[in-house]
């Protein structure tokens, strides 16, 4: 007879999936849903109010864990190098993601040059690397989109609010990799099960992270208690968080910037052209949110068709 293990705690991941579901059911069920949906968000500020009283005490909270964690340590020369090695994993892992997988996917669907594309998303991902926040930067990254890049701003302004909300991909790698380094450090070897649940967790988690400096420590939490582990083992990857944090949000913005990219090429043939609507007569004006791009553009192809009917 199969064993059936049981563990204390709050079920992380059965609580997120109910939270998705939640959410959906209200989404469809319209006007009738309008009431709950503004207790949830009524409750959204009053928590995050909460938290940010707690932000006020935690550097001295977090010095006495740090604290706690090294006096226990048997060689606190071995563990540094451990956290040499997790800092070089996380990394690694983020850069395969950003200079790899991102560009590889841009050129099969959006077919234009990564290194250009990139180039002209220069100031928002310099922006995100010192701001540590995919909402801050997120201004920037549509003004980057657009005007640089000459992506649809329709498209711009729907995917890029869009994915710094949920597209937390770098942020999901992080965690993924925390939780396996700290399940290490706690002499607990995971079970290909256990990884599943891993990737499954911190995906799921990431999508509900905030796009707010450190707001994947929060998240790692859950992460950890879904695996079992005790929650106040985060504190084994805070000292090195504070940097890791700026590396994970500039890939967010690059991967939101080129999604964008990739949609915006997926639906051209379905959207008016030069980012304006089409005319009874088959000709497209330009919307005012328009990129400079477009009005260019839209000049050149409105010149066309003048050369074209005095020929005529």
């Amino acid at each position: 007879m199969p064993t059936v293990l049981r563990s204390d705690g709050t079920n992380i991941l059965g609580l997120v999936m109910f939270s998705v579901s939640m959410g959906i059911a209200i989404s469809v069920v319209g006007d009738d849903g309008l009431p709950l949906k503004a207790f949830f968000k009524s409750f959204e500020a009053v928590s995050m109010k909460l938290i940010a009283l707690v932000i006020w005490f935690s550097p001295v909270g977090v010095l006495f864990l740090i604290t706690a964690q090294i006096i226990g340590m048997e060689n606190p020369g071995h563990e540094l190098n451990r956290l040499l090695g997790y800092m070089i994993c996380v990394l690694a892992g983020l850069a395969i993601h950003a200079f790899i997988v991102l560009p590889t996917l841009m050129i099969i669907f959006a077919r234009r040059n990564p290194i250009k594309y990139v180039y002209g998303m220069s100031q928002a991902l310099l922006t995100a690397l010192a701001t540590s926040s995919s909402s801050a930067t997120l201004p920037l990254s549509i003004k980057c989109v657009e005007e640089n890049n000459g992506v649809d701003s329709r498209v711009a302004r729907f995917v890029l609010p869009l994915g710094a909300t949920i597209n937390m991909d770098g942020t999901a790698l992080y965690e993924a990799v925390a939780a396996i380094y700290i399940s290490q450090c706690a002499d607990k070897n995971l079970t290909a099960g256990q990884l599943i649940l891993t990737s499954l967790t911190a995906t799921l988690a990431s999508v509900g992270a905030a796009g707010i400096p450190q707001a994947g420590i929060v998240t790692m939490i859950m992460v950890l208690i879904a695996l079992g582990l005790p929650s106040n083992m985060f504190i084994l990857i805070y000292p090195v968080d504070f940097f890791l944090d700026r590396i994970r949000t500039t890939v967010n913005v690059h991967g939101d910037s080129i999604g964008a990219a990739i949609i915006a090429k997926l639906c051209e043939r379905y959207l008016p052209r030069n980012g304006g609507d089409l005319t009874e007569d088959g000709y497209c004006t330009l919307s005012s949110t328009a990129s400079p791009q477009a009005v260019k553009r839209h000049s050149n192809d409105e010149g066309q068709r003048l050369l074209e009917s005095r020929r005529l």
